[in-house]
């Protein structure tokens, strides 16, 4: 993924970010720069509203260090030499080969597998694998306790201790709004619904598994997003997976963002749909493909295209921006094609009243054809749902696969969901829901502020709860793991291929349930671990999202 370079402020100038002027001597509206600097200075770099914006708008990427990139290939660059040199070994039997790997009986048959696919998980993530699928044994709240295992051949195999290590700061999780917990209003009715309609349905929505409660639902979260019309599923993953196939198909052509989740490009390739890729958050790279779509048409044939959907998710979980989605809506308009919104990480953890990304910008939900979230996140459940028009919710119940075909929801699920979303809106005659809101917001801008202060480089937009911090070197990956683990705070580290080969990270989410003492502590040893492993590299210098140059190459998945 492409960083942008500085630029330097030209002596004299007034300095302007995207059409947009400074605001008076001495500030740059809605950005970062505070001040003007002397002559040949380097300037912050920022993002700016424009016109569409009616709130700020600030996220920053600041540049990969020289010095840290080459070191970080140089890192990987050795850990493949003496991946094969072990590769080499084990082949000769110098080495124990723990790997799986074919049978005897096998070896005349056509290889399952490519033997090389492997190759990166037996020799670097083999190195750290006991920094992931660590097992907790409690509610995973702001707080979990987590089961204690060693390894004594280097993380093939794993021994459980019988040790349970408590009351470890859970800075991983999805848990926006807090309401993962057993205790509490959401657990009761949880529990009641459970003694009334039992664990499981065993039957799909459009035979015997079509429960009141699910009827329920679904005009409740339609309610909450100012839709006409809502579908629930009990799966997120599926909601993109199986949606789209039936939303676009053959001489469809889709525009996904280049960072979208998993589930999203999958639904995109089993559609059969012509895919192309735009650049990151990118609003020039979108509006150039929605241009030759236009212009050009189908390939070879330059048929209109039957449909053009836009694929964008309201917060990228990965690099913690938000989707520009004014300019996205803008551009929909202007080119007449359709936009598929994935609210998985933004709905409940975005806007004033937590109603996702459509409402932080105070838009118009009407303008979203299709909006699509899930319930496993804020919600504190599973699941996911589809948003929209009536007839466009009527058409999914009769051609969606994930409806037609998979198990209607579990009724305490039902339950977790419709209690925490009432909670949210109010009409359990509390402010609880509208508290934990501003709450996580508090903790999203002190958080994300402490840790640039302390001079790590951050990604994302200032009120975005995913906050990565980057690591970049592929042996600092386990290591910041493992010393927050030692200091009990639970992180999530990430590197390649979930990542850019040179920008691995941690991962951290905040909560409405971290209290400040939990955050205050999670700082200090994060500061701590962050100058023992050297990480904290940042200059200052902040990077605009649309600056990024912009590279004209697109991407075709699949063409007619």
């Amino acid at each position: 993924m492409e960083r942008p370079g500085r630029a330097a402020a030209v002596a004299g100038a007034q300095p302007r970010a995207n059409g947009c002027s400074g605001a008076g001597h001495g500030t740059l509206r809605n950005g970062y720069v505070r001040r003007f600097p002397a002559p040949d200075t380097q300037v912050d770099h920022i993002v700016h509203n424009g016109g569409l914006y009616k709130r700020p708008f600030n996220e920053a990427f600041e540049e990969t260090p020289m010095l840290v990139a080459v070191l970080t290939y140089v890192g990987y660059g050795v850990l493949t030499l003496f991946g094969y040199l072990r590769d080499f070994m084990r082949q000769w039997k110098i080495e124990k080969c723990q790997n799986a790997t074919e049978r005897e009986e096998q070896k005349d048959f056509v290889p399952l597998y490519q033997d090389f696919e492997n190759f990166y998980t037996r020799n670097l993530y083999m190195r750290i694998r006991d920094s992931w699928n660590r097992p907790i044994c409690s509610v995973p709240g702001a707080k979990v306790d987590m089961m204690e295992r060693v390894s004594h051949d280097y993380n093939w195999t794993f021994t459980y201790t019988g040790r349970v290590i408590k009351d470890i700061i859970n800075m991983g999780s999805y848990n926006y709004l807090g309401f993962a917990q057993n205790t509490g209003t959401c657990q009761e009715a949880a529990a009641k619904v459970l003694s009334q309609y039992g664990a499981g349905v065993c039957s799909s929505r459009q035979e015997m598994g079509n429960l009141d409660k699910h009827e329920e639902l679904e005009k409740l979260v339609a309610r909450f997003l100012g839709v006409e019309s809502a579908m629930a599923y009990g799966m997120g993953f599926a909601t993109n997976s199986m949606n789209i196939p039936a939303l676009v198909g053959k001489g469809c052509l889709i525009l996904s963002d280049e960072l979208n989740h998993a589930s999203l490009v999958l639904g995109a390739r089993l559609s059969g749909a012509t895919i192309r890729i735009f650049k990151h958050n990118n609003m020039q790279s979108l509006e150039k493909l929605l241009k030759d779509a236009i212009v050009h048409g189908q390939p070879r044939t330059r048929r209109p295209w039957k449909k053009i959907l836009i694929l964008v998710e309201g917060i990228y979980s990965m690099e913690g921006s938000i989707v520009r989605l004014p300019e996205v809506i803008a551009l929909k308009k202007k080119y007449k094609s359709y936009l598929y919104l994935d609210e998985a990480h933004s709905i409940g953890a975005l806007g004033p009243s937590g109603r996702g990304v459509v409402d932080y910008f105070g838009l118009n939900p009407e303008d979203v054809d299709i909006m699509m979230g899930t319930f496993t996140k804020s919600f504190g459940a599973a699941g996911g749902y589809i948003g929209g028009k009536k007839e466009l919710i009527d058409y999914l119940r009769t051609y969606s696969h994930s409806a037609v075909y998979a198990t209607s929801m579990s009724p305490p699920v039902v339950e977790q969901i419709i209690t925490s979303v009432k909670c949210i809106m109010g009409e359990d005659g509390t402010i609880v829901g509208k508290a934990r809101v501003q709450q996580l917001a508090e903790n999203t801008r002190y958080f994300r502020r402490r840790l640039k202060e302390m001079g790590f480089i951050i990604y994302g937009n200032e009120d975005s709860p995913v906050v990565p911090l980057m690591l970049y070197m592929p042996a600092k990956i386990g290591a910041f793991g493992r010393e927050m683990l030692k200091r009990n705070i639970g992180v999530v580290v990430v590197g390649f291929p979930a990542t850019p080969i040179i920008e691995s990270r941690a991962r951290f989410c905040l909560s409405a349930a971290h209290t400040k003492e939990m955050l205050d502590r999670a700082l200090k040893e994060i500061d701590e671990v962050g100058d023992l492993l050297q990480l904290k590299y940042s200059r200052h210098r902040l990077v605009p999202l649309l600056d990024r140059p912009f590279d004209e190459t697109t991407y075709e998945e699949t063409e007619d």
